[in-house]
């Protein structure tokens, strides 16, 4: 099977990645870009230009495509400005729930759908019978 992969740079989903591919899966990398990183003087946060580095460094040394996607816009418009909109109103907000709700999962969708990819894997600790291009079965711990 042709298997998309949200990889971030870091330990979890570069593992998925490596072992999907030695289940005999062919797995194509994707990182996000989320906003302007010009200035930025973190290079660990997430989805830095650091991080998307090695995610490609690791997507090279399993042999595998690796595409980036620009989400700026929408990273901005519907996680940050949400994120502040909810701070303000005294709520503790989690953007990465916002970002999976508004962005992760479409982006993810969409690229699959334009790589012919079968699945979309990430690095999290969920266990999920595969479903492709739908809604997930959940399975007991």
């Amino acid at each position: 099977m042709k298997v998309l992969v949200a990889m971030s740079g870091g330990v979890d989903s570069s593992v998925a990645a490596y072992l999907l591919k030695e289940q005999g899966h062919e797995v194509i990398g994707l990182s996000f870009e989320l906003w302007d990183q010009r200035d930025t003087k973190n290079p660990n946060i997430c989805c830095s230009l650091e991080t998307i580095q090695i995610a490609r460094d690791v997507a090279e040394k399993l042999g595998i495509k690796h595409y980036t996607t620009d989400v700026r816009d929408s990273f901005y418009r519907d996680v940050i400005e949400e994120f502040c909109s909810l701070y303000i109103s005294g709520v503790t907000p989690n953007p990465c729930i916002l970002c999976n709700k508004f962005i992760k999962f479409k982006a993810l969708l969409n690229k699959a759908a334009e790589t012919g990819a079968d699945l979309v894997a990430t690095g999290h600790y969920a266990r999920i019978d595969p479903v492709p291009f739908g809604t997930g079965q959940a399975r007991e711990p």
